[in-house]
């Protein structure tokens, strides 16, 4: 009779074939926690360069949070031990988020100005957007660039208001006869009073009512790929990134 499968525990070799990972997966683990760390490390110098006082502003935010929710802990209600416990947590993660505020700061800063900033911006958000960099751009580094996501169609200018408008009008023109159902928005990012930064522009977009389903995004952006193929490209790069080549994933917002 021959025995039902599983009837003899498992050998050694079996067991380590199910159970052991092997040094493979270790070294995997390793080598990101490692990437992580200097991710943390090129986003802390960064930050630095900006705001020259950051590592004493977070040391003062973690020792001013901890005082204020371990002091009345301690005194009136739990142990000194257990409101320690409770309040360093708490203190970190309210530093942790002050350098993440600054940290994205310093990354809006790095950028600021430079063309093609804007769409660098938008690259890096969260959620259902596409930008294609510079497709209306003038010889004095003016441009346009275009996002599609769930509000339909935004044009984002860069450059003095007397000279982008032009470039947006054309655009928005061009895009209502390719796009007639969608809505289209202008956004201007510049210094001048009617314009928008670089750091506010991510809250300006998330702003914008959700008129388009998931869906109907793609097959607008496909359909504004197939048209573009038919003109001539632009010929400048996409917008500046800081130095480590992307925005971290950690200020992405």
């Amino acid at each position: 009779m021959v025995p039902p499968i599983g009837a003899y525990p498992p050998t050694r070799v079996e067991r380590m074939s199910t159970t052991d990972p092997g040094p493979g997966s270790k070294k995997k683990r390793g080598g990101k926690f490692a990437e992580r760390l200097a991710a943390i490390r090129e986003n802390y110098r960064m930050t630095r360069k900006v705001h020259r006082w950051v590592g004493w502003e977070m040391l003062g935010i973690f020792v001013a949070v901890s005082a204020v929710i371990a002091l009345p802990l301690g005194l009136f209600v739990i142990n000194w031990l257990t409101a320690l416990l409770i309040a360093i947590p708490l203190g970190l993660l309210a530093a942790v988020a002050w350098f993440s505020r600054r940290a994205m700061n310093a990354a809006y800063a790095s950028i600021e100005g430079q063309p093609g900033a804007a769409a660098a911006v938008i690259e890096s958000m969260r959620g259902n957007w596409s930008v294609t960099p510079a497709v209306a751009v003038t010889k004095n580094s003016d441009l346009v660039s275009r996002a599609i996501g769930r509000c339909g169609v935004v044009l984002v200018a860069e450059g003095p208001s007397g000279r982008v408008q032009h470039l947006l009008a054309n655009e928005r023109k061009k895009t209502a006869r390719w796009l007639p159902e969608v809505p289209i928005y202008e956004i201007q990012v510049g210094t001048e009073p009617a314009q928008i930064s670089v750091a506010k522009l991510q809250r300006e977009l998330n702003k914008l009512p959700k008129a388009l389903r998931p869906a109907e995004v793609n097959d607008i952006r496909r359909r504004l790929e197939a048209l573009s193929k038919r003109e001539s490209p632009v010929p400048l790069p996409k917008g500046p990134l800081p130095k480590s080549g992307k925005i971290p994933k950690s200020m992405r917002g």
